[in-house]
């Protein structure tokens, strides 16, 4: 109750339903092009199931920070720089973000064909495994921003299990959305790419502030809006 009654507590809460919301974007772009290789009928249990693991992952992360803290100490140096366990998942899980979405680019636009027949060969089991893989790379950079952020797990638990249900709720609109038009398929993979960028980036204390690519993002978003809207008029 009297985590309840405290108004900074419900500041803190509220800052963080925002910014897991915003980190929770990427994860829910790339599940949802994740199953859109799957057949329709498997394609909304999937993103259930892809997003209900994303929340039990941050939960479990969550009640580990004592082994969480640990990942920032470093295991050694390379050239310089000191790489701990997080960074050897942020530089691993931004090169498979790259890998991913250059290769489903390539497929994209110089197989359009072939890429039609994988998406029916594509296994479920398959497609879990990789949502695994991508729910935990954003599932660390997500704790670790709740971790620093606020003191209270009971706070950090409660922001990431209402940031995943926003999740789930808008997973369906932006999943059918990205679908339907090609061109922010594309764009999708594109922000994907820079994601991985910088995420290797991170890796390496070289720290791009998320402010710029989030404003490139929307800003990129906003025009491919405004060519979706003029195309329809015409």
């Amino acid at each position: 109750m009297e985590l309840l009654s405290n108004p900074d507590i419900w500041i803190a809460f509220l800052t963080l339903c925002a910014l897991e919301i915003v980190l929770g974007i990427d994860n829910i772009i790339f599940i949802s092009i994740l199953t859109s290789r799957l057949p329709q009928e498997q394609q909304a249990k999937a993103r259930q199931i892809g997003l209900s693991l994303a929340m039990i992952m941050r939960v479990g992360l969550l009640f580990s920070i004592s082994w969480l803290m640990q990942l920032t100490a470093p295991l050694f140096t390379v050239a310089g720089n000191e790489l701990s366990g997080r960074d050897l998942i942020l530089l691993l899980g931004g090169l498979f973000l790259m890998y991913k979405s250059v290769k489903e680019i390539h497929a994209k636009v110089e197989d359009a064909d072939k890429t039609n027949e994988k998406g029916k060969k594509l296994s479920f089991s398959s497609v879990i495994t990789q949502i695994i893989l991508v729910d935990l790379i954003f599932s660390l950079d997500s704790v670790i921003t709740a971790v620093g952020m606020v003191e209270h797990i009971e706070v950090m638990i409660a922001a990431v299990v209402v940031s995943v249900g926003v999740m789930m709720l808008a997973a369906a609109p932006i999943s059918n959305f990205v679908n339907r038009h090609p061109a922010v398929k594309i764009l999708a993979l594109a922000f994907l790419i820079m994601i991985g960028v910088a995420l290797v980036g991170e890796s390496l204390d070289f720290h791009i502030p998320k402010g710029y690519i989030y404003f490139a993002m929307a800003f990129s978003v906003a025009v491919e809006f405004i060519n979706i809207r003029i195309k329809s008029r015409t």
